[in-house]
């Protein structure tokens, strides 16, 4: 059995703010550990569900957080960016699973650090008239290859909205959302023992989960935080300019789709 891991930290339980979050933030190497111990915990779990093999890719800004040397060893480790699909880089179709380690909430929405992909740049995403978050878009990216997204653990808003694209999927409320910088956390020890006994579960019961997908074509309008940010990507010969704020494509292909989303983001992000 296959088992994919994307590791993000903002849904971690202790971490709740910038200096947690940011590379060059006071308390980051700390928030690194507490990623670290929770992607063990959900590793613990897989394999006491009978994984063979477990691919961890470091999801969450630079990719390059989790500690290699405090892995657990059985899991092998993608770090590093830019990847092709970004924070689901590695899935492919003879995955028997994906699961979804320290997720946060879409942008715009009340959960702890909510942002989507980046919070300096993107208002919002939707495709087919329906919003998307990060947790959405890459439980996608695995519906591509046919492979169900199981499990995520995060706060519980994060448990929501995952739960309003899979109804049948496994969440684990490490933290509850007091307001976007400010949560009631669960003890590490408590928050990790959570995920690793739902992770066994959710694998176990893995075939009740199907493959999160939605019909193509895929009619995406991306709005950003000002108008210079649109500016931007209005370059882009496919892009369509909605509003102020907001461009959009139409595509057939949901990798190509991905793939264009974070390709405007990135764009986006290079405004000064």
């Amino acid at each position: 059995m296959k088992i994919f891991i994307s590791a993000d930290i903002e849904g971690v339980s202790g971490i709740v703010h910038g200096e947690h979050t940011a590379r060059d933030g006071r308390e980051h190497d700390y928030a690194r550990k507490l990623m670290t111990e929770e992607v063990n915990a959900c590793v613990l779990g897989a394999l006491d569900a009978g994984a063979k093999e477990i691919i961890v890719n470091d999801s969450h800004g630079t990719m390059r957080n989790i500690f290699h040397e405090d892995l657990h060893p059985k899991a092998a480790l993608i770090s590093g960016s830019p990847k092709k699909l970004a924070m689901m880089e590695g899935l492919s179709d003879d995955f028997d699973a994906a699961i979804c380690i320290g997720y946060h909430t879409m942008m715009g929405s009340n959960g702890i650090l909510n942002h989507t992909f980046n919070g300096r740049v993107v208002k919002s995403i939707e495709i087919n008239g329906q919003a998307f978050g990060e947790f959405g878009l890459n439980a996608l990216v695995a519906g591509y290859f046919n492979v169900p997204t199981i499990l995520v653990s995060g706060c519980d808003l994060v448990a929501q909205e995952a739960a309003a694209c899979i109804s049948n999927i496994h969440t684990i409320e490490v933290k509850q959302t007091i307001n976007r910088t400010t949560a009631l956390n669960k003890h590490p020890i408590v928050a990790r023992e959570l995920i690793k006994k739902g992770t066994t579960q959710a694998i176990k019961g893995r075939n009740d989960v199907p493959p999160f997908k939605i019909e193509p074509p895929y009619s995406v309008k991306i709005s950003f935080l000002h108008t210079g940010l649109a500016d931007a990507v209005e370059i882009l010969p496919m892009v369509q300019r909605v509003d102020p704020l907001t461009i959009s494509f139409v595509m057939r292909d949901f990798l190509d789709c991905y793939r264009m989303i974070r390709s405007t983001i990135m764009m986006a992000g290079a405004v000064q």
